[in-house]
């Protein structure tokens, strides 16, 4: 099997991914001469990045139990040694793609993903704001709340194993902790919990708890990187599948900034939309960021999200992928990824590109709902 088949698969940004249709495989092919060759100059043209980004991955793999088992696939089963070796090897030869770029080819296994995943991207977003209430910055971001409370469900019952009960306590009784309506429409953190920041656009909220961190650009030129802390254990509905199911946007015109533009011109509709999405996320401010699931920094174009049932943190994954342009066109491009953090909606073999921050990665961001061509690079 030298290419995957692909699977068609509605796919909507800001939406969570259905159930797989097919459960993902890896499967060994031959990825041709072009592809390792354009994927190796990706890397000699981004090497200072590329070369701190695989540092992160192989300290998160040296401290895993090394006979462990890190991923299989088809019957086969590789440890977590085997991913360390792979990054170790990766790792010493960074320096020579440059000048040899088949080595990429030469000294790894090239096992394609299939089907063809759906690549999405997320951002950093920016957010102008204050670490104190003023009148031109009245919208609150909040830290995790005191009174949110979470037990581990499979203490109780081995049917609940990997469940958690996020509540909070009504007198003696213990109830679901507040939704986006109560705590944004209703105030109920109000007087019980400080902000930890102001700002203006409660979009700009919103959109933040999508993606999940962004940057503070505080008065005076200040930067505080927003992270997150938690959420309030309500299901995430898509603001996006809403839109479409009320014929607010067409499908096929779904994007991060068409639901920025219908919000701002259809204000009175606007809280009624946000409070269709009854979780809410929680943050912490910090002074570096934004941080993966590794616990490090995630580098813009390499960090990648994916679902560690499948493709897990540390893996390393050569892509091929059309990115969208603002002109309209797309650029087939070859990259190396490396699997640095998790997501809510990546479940299968979907992955989800982390793309920076700024303008350029917004616009990507907003736009990338593509079919790539993976693989999983494994050290012969």
């Amino acid at each position: 099997m030298s290419r995957c088949v692909p699977v068609l698969l509605l796919a909507v940004l800001l939406c969570a991914c259905a159930a797989p249709t097919r459960q993902p495989l890896l499967v060994e092919s031959d990825p041709g001469q072009e592809f390792p060759v354009r994927v190796a100059a990706a890397v000699a043209g981004n090497a200072e990045a590329t070369a701190r980004a695989v540092a992160y991955s192989l300290a998160y793999a040296r401290n895993r139990p090394q006979g462990e088992k890190a991923l299989s696939s088809a019957g086969t089963t590789w440890t977590w040694g085997a991913l360390a070796a792979s990054l170790e090897h990766l790792q010493a030869i960074l320096p020579r793609l440059q000048t040899e770029p088949g080595l990429l080819a030469r000294d790894f296994m090239w096992q394609e993903v299939c089907p063809e995943p759906l690549m999405t991207g997320y951002y950093e977003p920016e957010l102008e704001g204050s670490l104190e209430p003023r009148p031109d910055y009245p919208v609150p971001i909040y830290g995790l709340p005191s009174s949110l409370r979470s037990a581990d469900l499979g203490r109780f019952h081995p049917r609940w194993s990997g469940q958690t009960l996020t509540y909070r306590m009504e007198g003696a009784e213990i109830a679901p902790f507040f939704t986006r309506e109560e705590i944004d429409g209703h105030g109920a953190l109000e007087g019980m919990e400080p902000p930890i920041a102001w700002t203006h656009d409660p979009v700009d909220v919103y959109f933040l708890q999508i993606q999940g961190s962004g940057r503070l650009l505080l008065p005076g030129g200040t930067v505080r990187h927003v992270l997150y802390a938690g959420k309030n254990g309500h299901e995430y509905v898509s603001l996006g599948k809403v839109m479409i199911e009320r014929g607010l946007i067409p499908r096929e015109e779904m994007s991060m900034q068409r639901i920025r533009a219908y919000l701002k011109d259809h204000p009175r509709e606007m809280w009624d939309l946000l409070f269709t999405n009854p979780s809410y996320v929680f943050f912490r401010l910090a002074d570096a960021g934004p941080l993966g699931a590794m616990g490090r920094t995630l580098t813009p174009m390499v960090s990648m999200a994916t679902d560690s049932a499948f493709l897990p943190l540390g893996s390393i994954l050569a892509v091929e992928a059309a990115l969208p342009e603002p002109d309209g066109t797309r650029s087939r491009t070859a990259f190396l990824g490396l699997a640095q953090d998790r997501g809510g909606a990546i479940k299968g073999s979907r992955l989800d590109l982390f793309c920076g921050a700024g303008a350029r990665a917004e616009f990507l961001a907003g736009h990338l709902q593509e079919r790539s061509r993976v693989y999983l690079l494994l050290k012969k």
